[in-house]
């Protein structure tokens, strides 16, 4: 997992109305229950990156993030509702009604978003996504500066030609990220991805319309307590860090077992009756 220096969003200004969006008062917005999971999920978060005495980031193949059995217990239904199943979303991959939604917040400058992206998420697709059982959802967390925020509204153009997951996988490509993400790199890259239309690239990714998609999703990710990346709901159920496959199949498998139970798709989070 990586994480900047600086997490923390930025605060809002003396005068600002209490109503006013923020990524610090988000939390407020969606309940005391996600104030508690919000927690939790930076803790975890702190627990994968925590200093240690040595200088190598071992989140990414440490042990795998223990999931209970009880398809239940560390889920929060507040937090499963975040899911959009949004049959339209140019950033997902999967069925609106599927009974698993994996939301992933991730940064196309971090190193164990790429991980996750060339070593697990392929995997998820073939065995879940293909059989209707999961969707995955993605939004944009920019948190290492400009080159981030300028990648993430790159990612949101070229979805809008329907090509992001194509962006997504030449952007996350072993040493891709080395390359940086200037303008002419992302126009580079939305090129290999085959987004037809070069200009109205360019031109969404400037627009008004990118940059506010990208800070609602950033908002939410500080809102629901991220502080680094790749952070993961799967079904109201947190998840900081790359984590090994496992945890992420016991995740779903839990989830997909839960939503049986419950009968309904979308109602993903609520307890099994």
């Amino acid at each position: 997992m990586s994480t900047p220096k600086k997490p923390a969003p930025k605060k809002p200004a003396p005068k600002k109305p209490a109503s006013a969006k923020s990524g610090s008062k988000k939390p407020l917005v969606y309940g005391a229950v996600v104030v508690v999971a919000a927690g939790l999920l930076g803790f975890a978060s702190y627990q994968a990156t925590r200093p240690d005495d040595s200088s190598k980031d071992t989140s990414a193949t440490g042990p795998a993030a223990e999931v209970s059995a009880d398809p239940n217990e560390g889920v929060y239904p507040e937090l499963a509702k975040l899911a959009r199943r949004d049959a339209d979303d140019k950033l997902a991959i999967g069925p609106a009604d599927a009974p698993v939604v994996l939301i992933e917040y991730a940064d196309f400058k971090c190193g164990y978003c790429g991980k996750f992206a060339r070593d697990t998420e392929p995997e998820l697709i073939e065995k879940y996504v293909k059989d209707g059982t999961l969707r995955i959802e993605w939004r944009n967390f920019p948190i290492f500066g400009e080159e981030s925020e300028n990648a993430a509204r790159a990612a949101w153009a070229a979805g809008q030609q329907d090509r992001f997951w194509e962006f997504h996988g030449a952007a996350y490509a072993e040493g891709a990220k080395e390359k940086g993400f200037g303008k002419d790199r992302v126009k580079a890259l939305a090129e290999e991805a085959g987004v037809k239309d070069l200009d109205r690239f360019m031109k969404d990714l400037d627009g008004e319309a990118a940059r506010a998609a990208v800070k609602e999703d950033q908002e939410q990710g500080y809102g629901i307590g991220a502080t680094s990346t790749p952070s993961f709901l799967i079904n109201g159920r947190p998840i900081a860090g790359a984590q090994p496959d496992e945890t992420f199949t016991r995740a779903i498998e839990a989830a997909a077992e839960q939503a049986q139970r419950t009968g309904a798709a979308g109602k993903a989070g609520e307890p099994a009756k």
